[in-house]
């Protein structure tokens, strides 16, 4: 039962998102109208809708949200059985937790995109069918720069930009990752 403790915490995030992205969906006003500051103008709840990945980068046809949500279905599934081979070799606890931190990221923005097109009807106008094409439910907004980029930056220099709006699924994916980024060499040493 103590290998499942890291399972157990991956549906603890996917309910802890759930919970907040149904809450901002029951009760706030999508857009800037809706906003709830919570830090002044710095950081606020904004409710807005993610029809692909990160940083709403999408997959340009008409078929690229099912082929994203087809490959976080994969992903999803190849990193379970990551976190379960890792805890049977009773792999550092840090690394246990970051991976079951990604693990429950992921399931939690896999039911948005699989369910909620049909749950919220927010599949995109074009989408050839409401399940597998729910957009993502985003709402945490550190606002620290909104404006046009300098030129030089490759791939974007010259475009307006915004920072971006992020949910707690992309909170933990982010923070299990950077744990992993930070302590690897801690985990390798311990591993072996």
């Amino acid at each position: 039962m103590k290998n499942y403790r890291y399972f157990l915490l991956s549906l603890l995030i996917i309910a802890l998102d759930q919970g907040i992205k149904i809450a901002v969906h029951t009760w706030m006003e999508p857009g800037y109208f809706g906003q709830i500051p919570i830090i002044g103008d710095f950081f606020k709840l904004h409710y807005t809708l993610n029809p692909g990945m990160a940083f709403g980068i999408q997959i340009g046809s008409i078929w690229g949200k099912l082929i994203l949500t087809s490959f976080r279905i994969l992903a999803m599934l190849a990193i379970g059985y990551y976190l379960y081979s890792l805890t049977m070799k009773k792999s550092p606890t840090g690394l246990l937790v970051s991976v079951a931190l990604i693990l429950g990221g992921a399931i939690g923005n896999l039911i948005d995109s699989v369910f909620y097109g049909v749950i919220f009807q927010n599949a995109p106008a074009g989408a050839p069918m409401r399940w597998f094409h729910g957009q993502v439910i985003d709402m945490f907004f550190a606002d620290f720069y909104e404006g046009p980029l300098p030129s030089w930056i490759p791939l974007w220099g010259g475009s307006y930009y915004s920072t971006p709006i992020f949910n707690f699924a992309d909170a933990a994916i982010f923070c299990g990752v950077m744990s992993i980024l930070l302590f690897q060499n801690k985990f390798i040493l311990q591993d072996q």
